[in-house]
């Protein structure tokens, strides 16, 4: 039980019902939140409002901010990776969070760009270290043709007597190369601009490209070069949302990649694959919840200044429930995504099963309360005056990319089966 001398106002802290910080936690949170609002906010509003050969353009305000957050030492890779799992599991949460309340485009624009550099880096190569661990780069996953087959490598949710397309992008071994041929999907984040690509390919390694006797295929994990002959690069994606974040089509003709640069051959590339999703779904829980309040934030503030019927609208009963109901909202997604940190970092993790159920439910949430707090501004929240109309179309991205929601859903399901099954001693 609790007793009360008196009712006080609760004390919140950035991110609500927030305690226990630590005063270095407290400062990280603090630097990344500044940063967020002085640089993030204006950028990611001008660059919103570019055409996207303008937003990749030289001069484009979208280099001022890489060169910034790279300054500010917001994902200093050498750092982060020497924290302990419990520091990891405490601190990715409150970067990413106060980078997605920032400007979800370029969160994800720092983060995706650095995928192949911190790749390079765990392999423990010196000489893949020194060719991509200093380089902006990309993740190339999907395809046109294949879809969110990616995210179903293993090929658990194929349809049956059928089997996964092949793809745009293909790769074959030849002797001490990979031979790289096709087109990435136009969604690839930071394409336009990355020097660098982490790429998961159907590969032919002599065989043919499917498993014999089964619906999967062969695979292969590779760091790629982007300046190899036979690169060449499509128009940066013209799209609703997202758009301080430049995504674009890679072409290969007869890429010719060095065997060493592969990071997973064979059956180890796609748990390598799951791997780099897994991170990848946890972080966007944590950025889409920002996204989320930053939803409230703004809704928050409006509520409290628009008068109708002769106070502020928050005076009035149905607007107190509507927004005390995105509060509530972001604050489950935010208890969940931090469950799913510790359960990561934790004895029991990593698994995509984690990642999964916060990365739907997180992205979900942040396109409900960010549609319901545009419903608070009335016709003032269709208007680009208003930054709650932009933060709409970068929520509704979330659902789409990182795996389809409803496919991520489906492999969650499928991992949940198979735990039951086995714990129980059954077979269906």
């Amino acid at each position: 039980m609790f007793t009360f001398d008196k009712l006080e106002l609760p004390r919140l802290g950035l991110r609500g019902l927030e305690s226990g910080l630590s005063e270095e936690e407290e400062a990280i949170q603090g630097a990344t939140h500044r940063f967020a609002e002085e640089v993030m906010r204006p950028i990611g509003k001008k660059l919103d409002a570019m055409a996207p050969a303008e937003v990749i353009a030289e001069g484009s305000p979208l280099h001022d901010y890489m060169a910034q957050i790279n300054a500010a030492g917001i994902l200093d890779l050498g750092a982060l990776a020497e924290m302990t799992n419990e520091q990891k599991a405490r601190v990715f949460p409150l970067i990413f969070e106060e980078l997605g309340w920032g400007d979800s485009g370029l969160a994800i624009a720092t983060l995706a760009s650095s995928i192949p550099a911190f790749t390079a880096h765990t392999t423990g190569d010196s000489e893949i270290i020194e060719r991509f661990g200093n380089l902006p780069g990309c993740w190339l996953a999907t395809q046109p043709e294949r879809g969110s087959d990616v995210v179903d490598m293993d090929a658990t949710e194929v349809h049956a007597n059928t089997q996964q397309s092949k793809g745009n992008l293909l790769a074959r071994r030849d002797g001490e190369e990979y031979v790289i041929n096709g087109q990435s999907a136009a969604w690839v984040s930071y394409a336009p601009l990355a020097q660098t690509a982490m790429a998961y390919l159907p590969c032919d390694y002599g065989d043919g490209f499917y498993k014999e006797g089964q619906q999967g295929m062969h695979h292969v994990g590779i760091l790629i070069p982007l300046d190899l002959p036979g690169v060449s690069r499509g128009k940066p994606l013209d799209k609703l949302g997202q758009r301080p974040l430049p995504q674009g089509e890679v072409f290969f003709d007869e890429v010719r990649v060095p065997a060493k640069y592969a990071i997973a051959t064979g059956d180890a590339a796609i748990p390598q694959m799951m791997a780099t999703l897994t991170f990848a779904n946890m972080e966007m829980a944590a950025t889409f919840t920002g996204v989320a309040r930053s939803a409230f934030d703004l809704a928050l503030d409006y509520v409290h200044e628009r008068k109708q019927g002769g106070t502020a609208i928050i005076n009035h009963q149905t607007v107190q429930a509507r927004t005390f109901d995105l509060w509530q909202r972001v604050e489950a997604s935010r208890a969940l995504t931090h469950r799913v940190f510790n359960y990561n970092y934790g004895e029991f993790g990593p698994h995509l099963l984690g990642s999964v159920t916060s990365k739907t439910f997180a992205t979900r949430t942040s396109f409900e309360v960010a549609s319901e707090a545009l419903q608070l501004f009335g016709g003032n929240g269709l208007t680009k005056e208003y930054l709650i109309e932009k933060i709409m179309r970068d929520a509704r991205a979330s659902m789409i990319e990182d795996g389809e929601n409803n496919v991520l859903n489906l492999k969650g399901m499928r991992w949940l089966s198979k735990w039951y099954q086995d714990k129980h001693g059954v077979s269906v």
